[in-house]
């Protein structure tokens, strides 16, 4: 593992200028950051249509193909980020067990579930940042062994202990908050541990309290990096503390940014936003003179039926912005509409980095847990169609 990670942190640094930009700012220019780097790349980005953009963005594989045309070292960078898909079978599910769990979500939850049952050590389950319990469930039902269920919500806890108890499922609901140390009181040797999708710090707060107190085997598979405290990525392995490259929080949700389509009409949603945000960015800057971009809060999705100059208008309420009485807003729509897809060309480049950056963040905790004394193995749990976020980091105790 640590000559992957070498091999991965060397090449991100090599072709840092390649990811390490925003390219909804980014987006303000007309040409594009590797022109004199990488000409032949940037002629070929600027050729393709919108259709062929959505294409590429949608099968991320393609793209690194192509652009592997113009980066050669991309084939083997892809070659070193490749993991192991593990066999898995399926569970057959007690009665009442997966009511109130979303259809997608459950079959994240039955596939964590059973790669953590295949791989099982231990006598018995903590499930960490457990929500009302649904992971847990499985692992209860499936090998009779008690599950330790800690949640920071009371409310979750309280429905996930109703719904065990008219189970009889043998599962135990503890209140607490995973940033304080009394938290380290629930951790036993023999337990094994599980985290689906535990976001940023509360994923390295397992690996640190379970490691301190030899916990007999984690299961993890991280989420949301860039929901820490700190303003920069801290490594938690030697060779990540010694690596040059360091990430922000924005740039910690590159690896983020794919997700589960769903569907023609969120596509649009998401495309008819952004180019509303970044229309608005353009009236700011050059009909107000404003420098820096302004970012607007969230916004309902049936405002967006309203059009551009209602949006922009309540955009401009929303910062406190006055707007000036003479403004085109059809002329503006039209140039925000050519931005969009200078940003969405822009973020193919970054797009094939995406899972390069999350493994190098994957390796560096599984290297941490190696150095206290675990075998680790990184894999993973399901396809990308059921969660892009498929990692899983399997460490038992030596």
């Amino acid at each position: 593992m640590k000559t992957q990670f070498q091999f991965i942190n060397d090449c991100l640094l090599e072709n840092e200028s390649l990811w390490r930009f925003e390219p909804f700012k980014s987006s303000i220019h007309t040409s594009l950051p590797w022109q004199e780097q990488h000409s032949q790349l940037c002629q070929w980005l600027v050729s393709l249509s919108p259709s062929q953009i959505e294409e590429y963005k949608a099968e991320p594989e393609l793209a690194l193909k192509a652009i592997s045309a113009f980066v050669p070292q991309l084939e083997q960078l892809a070659y070193h980020t490749r993991l192991e898909s593990l066999t898995l079978n399926g569970l057959a599910l007690a009665r009442g067990l997966e009511n109130g769990i979303p259809g997608r979500k459950l079959e994240q939850i039955i596939s964590m579930g059973e790669a953590a049952i295949q791989q099982h050590c231990g006598e018995e389950w903590l499930e960490w940042c457990s929500g009302k319990g649904y992971l847990g469930r499985i692992l209860a039902t499936q090998t009779d062994q008690p599950v330790t269920s800690f949640e920071y919500q009371q409310v979750l806890c309280d429905s996930g202990q109703q719904t065990a108890n008219e189970h009889h499922w043998k599962m135990t609901f503890i209140q607490g908050d995973a940033f304080d140390s009394k938290a380290k009181a629930i951790f036993k040797p023999t337990q094994h541990a599980v985290a689906l999708h535990a976001c940023g710090d509360l994923h390295v707060r397992l690996m640190q309290y379970g490691s301190e107190n030899g916990i007999a085997a984690m299961t993890i598979s991280p989420c949301c990096y860039h929901l820490i405290k700190s303003e920069q990525y801290q490594p938690m392995s030697k060779p990540g503390r010694a690596s040059s490259l360091s990430l922000s929080k924005q740039e910690l949700r590159i690896p983020l940014q794919q997700t589960v389509t769903g569907g023609e009409r969120v596509r649009r949603h998401r495309q008819q936003e952004m180019v509303f945000r970044l229309g608005f960015d353009l009236i700011t800057r050059r009909a107000l003179g404003m420098a820096e971009y302004q970012p607007v809060p969230s916004i309902r999705k049936s405002q967006l039926s309203d059009g551009f100059e209602l949006f922009c208008r309540w955009a401009a309420e929303q910062k406190g912005i006055i707007l000036p009485q003479e403004i085109d807003f059809s002329h503006f729509e039209k140039l925000s509409e050519q931005r969009f897809w200078q940003m969405e060309r822009m973020s193919l480049v970054q797009l094939v980095f995406q899972r390069p950056l999350e493994i190098w963040l994957a390796l560096d905790k599984a290297l941490y847990l190696e150095e206290r004394g675990y075998r680790v193995r990184l894999s993973e749990f399901c396809p990308k169609s059921v969660t892009p976020r498929n990692i899983l980091i399997c460490a038992y105790k030596n």
